[in-house]
């Protein structure tokens, strides 16, 4: 595969889908082809998933059937947008992937690990993005924006507990392997936070260049 596969990570009101769309604008400026994806979603199938993920309904969802939907979804994904986008060389930026996974059902839900990476190969095959930013904040700051944005999903329901044991799953993956994530402090005003994307951008163009 010859694209670049850049994911954005972080918990609730973390700002991930208008930097995606920053990025996204800088790299399409220099020229680079870019591909815009989500997850759970990024297709129509996916999408359907996604809208039964994050419903809040009466019937409590099991954690398993939460990760096997999770999976499903990205299955679908991996074989219609991205696994096409990068083997035609373009650069794919992805609001979340399997990092959410192991932070919202590993670390949230307290599956175990090796339940979400037995999936992980069964469903990537080895493929890992190339680069992950972590959008880092203090819980109380994210659920206060997702609340300022309206009606709350199945997830942002969750309690603080639930949220904090994501926060601190994706640092710690993050400083398990320096070289694949960056994190940021998304806390701070939207312009501070795309200035810090600013100065790792150099690096993204060089990385597209193949």
């Amino acid at each position: 595969m010859s694209g670049l596969f850049i994911t954005l990570e972080g918990p609730e009101g973390a700002g991930k889908s208008t930097n995606l769309q920053y990025l996204a604008g800088k790299l399409r400026q220099a020229g680079r082809e870019v591909v815009l994806t989500r997850e759970p979603g990024g297709t129509p199938l996916a999408e359907r998933i996604r809208e039964l993920l994050l419903a809040p309904n009466n019937e409590k969802m099991d954690s398993d059937t939460e990760l096997l939907l999770m999976f499903a979804a990205r299955a679908q994904h991996l074989s219609t947008v991205i696994r096409p986008a990068l083997a035609r060389g373009a650069v794919l930026l992805c609001d979340r992937f399997t990092d959410a996974t192991y932070a919202y059902q590993g670390g949230g839900r307290g599956l175990p690990e090796a339940r979400i990476a037995m999936l992980e190969e069964f469903v990537q095959a080895g493929l890992q993005p190339d680069l992950t930013l972590v959008f880092d904040l203090p819980v109380e700051i994210g659920l206060q924006r997702a609340v300022q944005r309206g009606r709350l999903d199945r997830f942002e329901q969750e309690h603080q507990d639930f949220f904090e044991a994501v926060r601190q799953t994706y640092l710690k993956r993050a400083k398990a392997a320096p070289d694949r994530y960056k994190v940021l402090d998304a806390a701070q005003p939207l312009a501070e936070v795309q200035r810090q994307l600013d100065e790792i951008f150099p690096v993204l163009l060089e990385r597209s260049r193949g």
